[in-house]
């Protein structure tokens, strides 16, 4: 247990942060399932809108310190060479 103020404030916000970024990186994992379920369903189109969306959530998380940038790029980059495949 903390014994002094300062501990204390750090462990509110500890668990602050540690809820925002749960919030975050859950939003980026379903947007990023979103992208993966329409690969898979072969509708180009679709997965092409779906990244669109999928992206900015990506980006936010970078800029939050969630999302390391090179993750999130190679992500970027993999899921859209999937979707360049796809038979149109």
């Amino acid at each position: 247990m903390a014994n002094h103020k300062s501990s204390e404030k750090r462990i509110r916000q500890t668990a602050t942060r540690t809820a925002v970024n749960r919030l975050r990186m859950s939003r980026i994992r379903a947007s990023l399932k979103k992208v993966e379920t329409t690969i898979a369903t072969g509708d180009k189109k679709a997965a092409g809108l779906a990244l669109k969306e999928a992206q900015p959530e990506l980006m936010r998380g970078v800029s939050k310190g969630v999302v390391n940038s090179g993750a999130a790029s190679r992500k970027m980059s993999r899921l859209s060479a999937r979707i360049k495949k796809l038979a149109a």
